[in-house]
C-alpha cells in the first residue's frame, strides 16, 4: 500500500501539510470542506507538493517534520530546490557564515548540505 504526505496551499497563501493513503480522495475532501478543520476556510485549496511512502509512519513523520519548517523552506521543497532546502535548514548565523565563506562544502546525501546557490 502507498501512503502520501502532501502540502496544500490555502487561498490566502498559507500552507497545510497532511498524510493519507488515498491522495485524490483526500484532496477532494479538502476541496469540499470535509478535510481538516484547518483547511475548511478559505477554500479552495491547491495541492502544491506530495511524496509517496511505503509505510504510514514514514508519511506521518515526514508531515510532522515539514509542518515545522519555515515558509521559505517549504517553498524551496515545493520548487524541488534541494540547495535552498539545505540552506534554510541552517541556523541564520550559519547561513551568513556559508555565504561569506569561500570554501565549498560537499553533501553526503541529496545535496542537502551545500551552500546557498549563486
Amino acid at each position: 500500500m502507498v501512503f502520501w504526505t502532501y502540502m496544500l496551499k490555502y487561498l490566502d497563501g498559507r500552507y497545510y501539510t497532511g498524510h493519507t493513503d488515498a491522495l485524490e480522495h483526500r484532496i477532494g475532501q479538502h476541496q469540499c470542506g470535509q478535510g481538516s478543520a484547518l483547511t475548511r476556510p478559505p477554500l479552495p485549496v491547491q495541492l502544491v507538493w506530495s511524496e509517496n511512502f511505503s509505510a504510514r509512519i514514514e508519511a506521518l513523520e515526514a508531515g510532522r517534520i515539514i509542518e515545522g519548517w519555515s515558509r521559505a523552506k517549504k517553498e524551496a521543497l515545493i520548487a524541488g530546490n534541494w540547495s535552498l532546502v539545505s540552506f534554510f535548514a541552517k541556523l541564520p548565523r550559519e547561513r551568513l557564515a556559508s555565504q561569506n565563506s569561500h570554501s565549498t562544502r560537499f553533501s553526503t546525501s541529496l545535496e542537502t548540505n551545500g551552500d546557498m546557490p549563486a
